[in-house]
């Protein structure tokens, strides 16, 4: 089995140069050498649509929540009874904000190599990890998501939360409980879905495309989706966790009904495992305890699960971003860098360098590249469900000015002040 799929890559883009060359210089074969090429490739796409993992993975990694659940370890599935409120205002404030400042930190750095990461901060004079918001932005003047240019994320020009996916994604959570209520299903999330999202990437794209064909959530992931292990998952599973607080069970079964829409194996687990360990820090008090406890709601011989308990292993062998980084390309290269599995692993590796201090988990986590905005933004909200906004210096959330914006049709901008308080009132509902 090839571990250098990334080679034909390269290779194809050889080739497409070749084509360029040979078509300016108006030679009359092009087209048809070309098409040769890309009726060998469709030929070759279609074999590995079909193409089943092998029975070994499938024994141990169902893609149903009754097959997920009997393959659990043991656990605490819940640890609240009724919401101590007090505690949990301070602990969804800590979440939100951790999960805003991660990912607004990393945005505008979102897969930069390591050596361009490192000339940034030399350029702009910055220490690297990072301790503050970038004061520059290459390609200041692109636009995301047809909303803000890069330059809004950095320290001189943020007025507001900027928009990003991973934030976005988060308060469709919100959306959908509010809208379809704890007893949602995955035909409900892709109702929301053809509702609220005008643009999706890779596995959100290929099931949002499916549903605008007419096909119901719950078949939207399998036509053309070969991104389903991809991070989307895990990216949009955090507001299951505050509306589900010390309640993992049900953060789980939410994230898990949540990402069948576009996801399968490793794709779902990630989720239902990050909503699981977000869920559980607002009652254990500790990150790491939370990231334990978030393996008892996913397969225990599933390859997450096993990822999850390696990154974890190595707390002692990677002390700063640099060695955790290695560590992950060691075990997972050539995997995509957009996987779940590799992404987790910085997140985890992130919040155990970091420990209590904020500023190092996410400084770290962003320093270790690859999608470094979405792993920063899984590590903020772990560590503010843990320790609580208290535990968060302001300049990390004061220059939000109460105030975040998203692409969703019909809720672009939004008070900070005002989600809290709805995420409070569906936990309240989730726990009645």
């Amino acid at each position: 089995m090839t571990r250098n799929y990334a080679k034909y890559r390269d290779q194809f883009n050889v080739l497409t140069d070749w084509a360029a060359l040979r078509a300016g210089q108006r030679c009359p074969a092009v087209d048809g050498e070309f098409k040769k090429v890309l009726t060998a490739m469709d030929c070759a796409r279609r074999a590995l649509e079909r193409m089943p993992p092998p029975a070994a993975l499938r024994a141990c990694e169902p893609n149903t929540l009754a097959g997920i659940r009997a393959l659990r370890p043991a656990g605490t599935r819940r640890m609240w009874d009724t919401i101590p409120v007090p505690t949990y205002r301070d602990k969804l404030a800590g979440a939100w904000l951790g999960r805003m400042a991660g990912c607004t930190l990393g945005a505008c750095v979102e897969f930069f190599s390591i050596e361009d990461l490192q000339r940034m901060a030399k350029y702009s004079k910055m220490s690297y990890p990072p301790t503050d918001y970038w004061t520059v932005a290459m390609s200041a003047y692109r636009m995301r998501y047809g909303k803000d240019i890069f330059l809004n994320y950095t320290r001189p020009h943020m007025k507001y939360v900027p928009v990003d996916d991973d934030l976005t994604y988060t308060i469709l959570d919100l959306l959908i409980l509010e809208e379809y209520g704890v007893d949602f299903t995955p035909d409900d999330v892709g109702r929301a879905w053809l509702k609220y999202l005008p643009t999706a990437c890779t596995a959100e794209r290929a099931a949002l495309d499916t549903l605008k064909k007419g096909v119901p959530g719950r078949r939207a992931a399998l036509p053309d989706n070969p991104w389903i292990e991809w991070i989307g998952g895990d990216i949009r599973v955090d507001g299951w966790g505050y509306m589900a607080p010390a309640w993992p069970e049900k953060a789980a079964e939410f994230a898990y009904r949540e990402t069948y829409v576009s996801h399968r194996y490793s794709g779902i687990y990630g989720g239902m495992y990050l909503a699981a360990a977000i869920s559980a820090a607002f009652a254990l008090n500790d990150t790491e305890a939370a990231l334990q406890a978030g393996l008892a709601e996913i397969p225990r011989d599933c390859r997450t699960a096993l990822a999850v308990r390696w990154a974890l292993s190595q707390k002692r062998r990677v002390r700063n971003w640099k060695q955790a980084r290695q560590a992950v390309d060691d075990k997972f290269l050539p995997m995509s860098l957009v996987h779940t599995d590799n992404n987790l692993c910085l997140t985890i590796f992130g919040l155990l360098i970091g420990g209590h201090d904020f500023t190092k988990v996410i400084g770290e986590t962003v320093a270790m590249g690859m999608d470094n905005d979405c792993t920063a933004a899984s590590a903020g909200s772990i560590f503010g469900a843990a320790y609580g906004k208290s535990a968060i210096p302001d300049k990390w959330y004061k220059c939000f000015h109460d105030k975040q914006r998203t692409y969703i049709n019909g809720h672009e901008w939004l008070k900070i002040g005002r989600t809290l308080k709805r995420f409070e009132a569906c936990a309240r509902k989730v726990f009645a």
